[in-house]
């Protein structure tokens, strides 16, 4: 791929300067009565896009890895068959070559780093510039740098980076400025460390005292004070260049339970989640949030599949595409969470995701099963390969927003 990728990038610059040409010199007809024809052929011309014809040039191997995000560990298959070595669970802080083989055989779309991977500033810069060098196509590079608990830069030691109380602390100040502020400050020193995307702001409201998840990872327990803080973190991050993903979709705030540990439900019915839990969503979207996390909670007065959100086409098309109206980019919550493996296995979790409408599975279990299983799902027609496009060309197009494709 990297080579066709090269390819179609000599293309694609040929095709802007020839476009660009025309425009600026004219088309070299000779005007006068042929200048109405001219007019109506380019009034005519439908501009092809980076993503259009980047993915014209990609095999279906291809557009599925750019729908799975992973943990640099992930790539620790070792064996020709694919089976990775169980028994190594330390986390990755050098990438090797035999990740970079991984890398091409399995290319994935996006890679998350945590805290495990991070030990020192220049260690983190290596590891991911020499990542994104080993990968076929520009990669999401994404992070846990929510503000507070879970700041995997910002809580590593030696890294000299402004540090925050909590997010709740922020939105105690009623003052959407300070949220915007936080997050100009923490998207610059992604963009400084190779990231282009954030898994934050948080949009869940803190409405459940007992809630062992979100606490002060939130804003706070006013709907609408945690929606302006919401739009203003998104606005921070924007203007330092780095993406949005706001979570935990439907909400998990009124939770008790984790769905790191197994099944969580809530009894909410769709017009109470429009009453609280819903409002900064909305207002993320209005915000034009690049991605929304959808999580394993299942929500049995909403949906009737008795399915987790994440695997749910009622939650995922019907509610949060059809009454929303978000048309960018929709990622599942980590799929190797209990809610999902409790129950499934990893391809069955990736197969049921991308069913439902989601665009990118995050952290399958075994990378290369659910990799494997979306594929032989497409071969067999259980998954359609427009339907693989449709999130590709989602995709594709946020990276060549964010430049990440030149």
């Amino acid at each position: 791929m990297k080579k066709r990728y090269l390819i179609f990038f000599v293309i694609l610059s040929i095709f802007m300067l020839s476009s660009c040409g025309q425009t600026a010199g004219g088309s070299g007809l000779e005007s006068g009565n042929g200048s109405d024809e001219l007019q109506d052929v380019s009034e005519d011309e439908v501009p092809v896009s980076k993503a259009d014809m980047l993915i014209s040039q990609m095999t279906l191997r291809e557009k599925i890895g750019q729908m799975i995000f992973i943990q640099p560990e992930s790539l620790r298959i070792e064996t020709e068959d694919g089976q990775g070595e169980a028994a190594d669970t330390s986390s990755v802080t050098v990438f090797t070559e035999k990740m970079a083989k991984s890398l091409e055989k399995y290319p994935p779309g996006g890679i998350i780093i945590f805290g495990g991977n991070i030990e020192s500033p220049i260690q983190l810069k290596e590891l991911v510039n020499e990542i994104k060098s080993a990968s076929t196509t520009p990669l999401f590079m994404g992070i846990d740098e929510e503000g507070g608990m879970v700041a995997r830069i910002a809580n590593s030691p030696g890294f000299d980076v402004k540090k925050y109380e909590s997010m709740q602390k922020i939105g105690s100040t009623k003052d959407p400025k300070n949220a915007e502020e936080a997050g100009k400050v923490i998207g610059s020193y992604l963009r400084d460390y190779g990231f282009n995307l954030d898994f934050a702001p948080v949009a869940d409201v803190n409405t459940n005292p007992e809630n062992i998840v979100i606490g002060s990872r939130a804003f706070g327990d006013d709907p609408h004070l945690v929606a302006d803080m919401v739009k203003a973190g998104i606005s921070g991050l924007h203007s330092s260049g780095v993406m949005s993903c706001i979570k935990h979709f439907p909400g998990h705030g009124d939770t008790k339970e984790d769905t790191h540990a197994g099944f969580v439900s809530i009894g909410k019915k769709w017009e109470e989640l429009e009453a609280c839990e819903l409002i900064p969503f909305k207002a993320g979207i209005e915000a034009e949030t690049d991605m929304i996390m959808i999580s394993h909670i299942t929500a049995g007065n909403i949906t009737k599949d008795g399915l987790p959100s994440s695997l749910s086409q009622e939650m995922i098309e019907g509610r949060l595409r059809r009454d929303l109206k978000f048309d960018g980019i929709i990622i599942s919550d980590s799929m190797s969470m209990g809610a999902i493996t409790e129950r499934y296995s990893s391809g069955e979790a990736a197969v049921l995701a991308i069913k439902a409408g989601t665009d990118i599975v995050l952290m399958p279990e075994v990378y290369e099963e659910a990799f494997e299983s979306i594929f032989e799902a497409v071969a067999r027609g259980e998954i359609s390969e427009e339907r693989i496009d449709e999130s590709v060309i989602r995709i594709l197009s946020l990276k060549d927003k964010y430049d990440i494709l030149i």
